[in-house]
């Protein structure tokens, strides 16, 4: 199968947010930059892409000028192992963003984020209906997803 790499474009951010994503999740880097020469839509020497890896993940941000705004239709997904990590991806990338419900959130530069534990399948996806419909309904009325109300929600 081919590389498939989810490409970013901003306004003028892109080293910006690359360094921010970076600096949140481990083994991460900044790859090649490159940048704009004369007679291009930005001034010559601005950024005009940004390769970055997360985790060994490859992605690509692009400097395009102000054509597309980011919203809910794509996200991001980043799958936690335990409480721990959902409160360290979920207060690094709200900071100076938005929070949404059910683990949603979007970061400063507008990209929206999913955080949630891996484990939540075996709350919502529980095999006793009457669980995963407890574990639903407490999921409706979080913002960050939180662990415990799960458990509390499904041994009520």
């Amino acid at each position: 199968m081919p590389q498939i790499t989810p490409n970013f474009l901003f306004e003028t951010q892109a080293l910006e947010a690359a360094e921010f994503y970076v600096g949140i999740f481990p083994n991460s880097k900044i790859g090649t930059i490159s940048y704009y020469g004369e007679e291009a839509p930005l001034p010559a020497g601005t950024v005009l892409v940004v390769d970055f890896s997360l985790d060994g993940n490859d992605f690509t941000a692009i400097n395009g000028g102000h054509f597309f705004e980011f919203n809910e239709s794509v996200s991001f997904r980043v799958v936690c192992h335990g409480q721990e990590e959902v409160d360290h991806y979920w207060d690094a990338l709200s900071a100076g963003g938005s929070e949404g419900r059910c683990g949603w959130l979007k970061d400063r530069f507008g990209v929206s984020w999913q955080v949630s534990p891996v484990d939540i399948a075996n709350y919502i996806g529980h095999p006793d209906p009457e669980k995963a419909q407890k574990a639903m309904a407490a999921m409706l009325q979080m913002t960050k997803l939180d662990l415990a109300v799960f458990e509390s929600a499904i041994n009520s």
